[in-house]
């Protein structure tokens, strides 16, 4: 988790954002934002300033939103929180590396999407996973991929995803936000909550460990950010 007092003007502002809805904030909650830090005004307005320059901002009359880029980080990590699945048949869904003469940055791209999309990489070019998962495969991976319906002959499972790190951690987050106190700790815990929700691979019941956490930290959050919120605007209003 992001210590306290490393946490710069750029990760206050972008989680702020993240956790509005609409991603949409005037400078002076911005600001109060990095009050929480203690962060100053100024330090706050220059990464304002640095934010919209490198394209992550957008600002419109004195009010911040995220780029298109960032909306959809955004929507992935609404997803994270309320996953959008399917009953699994037993299908799993294989993405094979078929382009040829691909440029260093379609590789770095196309392996971005494939993680973003939950799947992992059994070796070099073959990404799969199971296919219990609502969603549409972006041009990325269809202009790179040759896409197959299969069933491994041996369950994968292991092979692809530390279950149980993933549920270590999140035991461990879920311990952090009963012991979060105020505000500072309170968003760096829901910060890092989030993040470890992103790295669910959401696998169908069938292949996941007796007791999973993963839906009990997700109830756990949604009960913790309600609460969080309102006591975070009180501050904003002040």
């Amino acid at each position: 988790m992001e210590d306290r007092n490393t946490l710069t003007a750029r990760s206050a502002v972008l989680s702020a954002l993240l956790g509005s809805h609409p991603p949409r904030l005037p400078s002076r909650a911005l600001v109060r934002v990095g009050e929480v830090f203690g962060i100053a005004e100024g330090t706050v307005r220059v990464a304002l300033s640095r934010m919209v320059a490198a394209g992550d901002l957008v600002q419109d009359d004195g009010r911040y939103e995220l780029s298109e880029r960032l909306r959809e980080r955004q929507a992935r990590q609404d997803e994270s929180r309320s996953p959008h699945t399917r009953p699994w048949d037993g299908t799993w869904e294989i993405a094979i590396v078929t382009a040829e003469r691909r440029a260093p940055s379609d590789r770095a791209a196309l392996r971005h999407t494939m993680t973003a999309l939950r799947l992992a990489e059994l070796r070099e070019g073959t990404w799969l996973r199971p296919a219990n998962l609502i969603r549409r495969w972006p041009e990325i991976v269809t202009a790179q991929c040759t896409l197959v319906d299969g069933r491994p002959r041996e369950d994968p499972t292991a092979l692809l995803w530390d279950l149980d790190g993933w549920a270590a951690e999140a035991g461990r987050l879920e311990r952090a936000l009963g012991q979060a106190e105020g505000l500072a700790e309170g968003f760096l815990v829901s910060a890092a909550v989030l993040r470890h929700l992103l790295a669910d691979p959401l696998l169908p019941a069938e292949l996941l460990p007796e007791d999973w956490p993963g839906a009990r930290l997700r109830a756990r959050y949604d009960d913790f950010d309600r609460d969080y919120r309102r006591a975070l605007q009180v501050h904003l209003n002040g």
